[in-house]
């Protein structure tokens, strides 16, 4: 049995089978989830350096040379680049299937600003071109195309000599 001291206070050396219990409050069900790309990069941090690359893709450059300016830029493997990469392409189609049902109207939209500042500047030219380009969109190019197609003639000749 294990006596206090004189103020109460009980050491670990006076309970050396205390030293190697385990404490009691253990949760039950911890599951520790491997962190993708290594240990000391939390999913945050990658995802930011991700974020980094896709900022980037403007710039006009090909997709090895981004690829491997974010490698040196990052202090990153190559290969760590190109799963980053992955990553920005996945976002990029995403956004593109997000904004596709908007484009045919902000198209039309820059296309009638275009109309008005070129007549503005007397820019005749641009304004024939952007109304053709409005008039196709409305598929009313087809119904011209259709009037100007020459009529097809087919000849058939028979041969009556040897009847």
């Amino acid at each position: 049995m294990i006596e206090p001291k004189p103020l109460g206070i009980v050491t670990v050396t006076d309970q050396p089978e205390a030293n190697n219990a385990a404490p009691e409050d253990q949760p039950e069900a911890v599951t520790n989830k491997p962190r993708p790309y290594g240990v000391r990069n939390p999913n945050a941090l990658i995802e930011q350096r991700q974020q980094r690359l896709y900022r980037r893709q403007l710039d006009g450059l090909s997709a090895r040379q981004l690829v491997l300016e974010h490698a040196d830029r990052e202090g990153v493997s190559v290969a760590t680049a190109w799963r980053d990469w992955e990553a920005v392409n996945k976002w990029n189609s995403e956004d593109w299937q997000r904004d596709r049902e908007n484009m045919l109207a902000r198209l039309q939209t820059m296309r009638a600003k275009l109309f008005n500042a070129a007549i503005r500047k007397g820019q005749l030219q641009t304004a024939a071109q952007v109304l053709d380009s409005l008039g196709k969109v409305v598929n009313e190019s087809g119904v011209e195309s259709q009037a100007a197609a020459a009529p097809t003639l087919q000849i058939t000749v028979e041969d009556k000599r040897q009847a």
